[in-house]
């Protein structure tokens, strides 16, 4: 199958299997992270494109958060869909490298990719996750998982471990201070730290003013 072929047959899986998935992890997520990933990977020496977007169609096809923490379904889903298509043997490993590298795990917790394509893939997945279109699906998968928007008694936890970030059910607001503002450092490329600033920007005006009616201080 032609590399055109490969990448139109996975976008029409994938929709298709996420088409109306609710938790923030949905079709729209992945059609922004590959076509981000796609404009990156044009100013990045070396990143092939075939992987890149299969990469990031298929970065969370089977994501651990929702197959009871299994790190390795991801790999196992991305690995039968691409056989299923007869994919080279090493653009299928290539890809299995992207999904097993790319998630945050924990603040105190290191999360390098090893190839120019995962670098791509990364950051564009973590662009997803700041900025206005950050914060609603931020508040998405807390209202999936049912945690509460709030809770001042309750103190964010600077995770050191993969295990402990994936036993965390804190409040939503909390994720901001245990990943998401933390993510405009871990960006890989020039492009995507430049996009960052804006987004990250807005969320911290968004977490000050949050905070301040939470408290009833806008109140006169």
């Amino acid at each position: 199958m032609e590399a055109q072929d490969l990448i139109t047959c996975t976008a029409d899986f994938v929709r298709e299997k996420f088409l109306h998935e609710g938790s923030g992890h949905d079709w729209e997520h992945i059609r922004r992270v590959w076509q981000t990933s796609r404009a990156l990977a044009i100013r990045v020496p070396g990143a092939d494109s075939l992987v890149t977007e299969l990469g990031a169609l298929l970065h969370d096809v089977a994501d651990w958060k929702f197959h009871g923490g299994d790190e390795e379904a991801g790999p196992r889903e991305a690995r039968r869909w691409l056989l299923s298509l007869g994919t080279a043997e090493d653009v299928i490993q290539r890809v299995e490298t992207i999904i097993r590298e790319i998630s945050f795990k924990g603040l105190g917790v290191p999360t390098p990719m090893s190839t120019p394509e995962g670098e791509v893939v990364q950051d564009a997945d973590r662009l997803d996750a700041i900025g206005a279109i950050g914060v609603a699906r931020a508040f998405a998968y807390g209202g999936h998982k049912g945690r509460p928007l709030h809770d001042p008694s309750v103190p964010p936890v600077q995770h050191d471990s993969f295990e402990s970030y994936k036993k965390n059910n804190g409040p939503t607001i909390n994720h901001f201070y245990e990943k998401l503002l933390h993510l405009r450092e871990r960006l890989h490329t020039a492009a995507a730290r430049e996009v960052a600033e804006e987004r990250q920007q807005f969320m911290e005006a968004f977490l000050a003013q949050f905070l301040r009616e939470w408290e009833g201080e806008d109140i006169k």
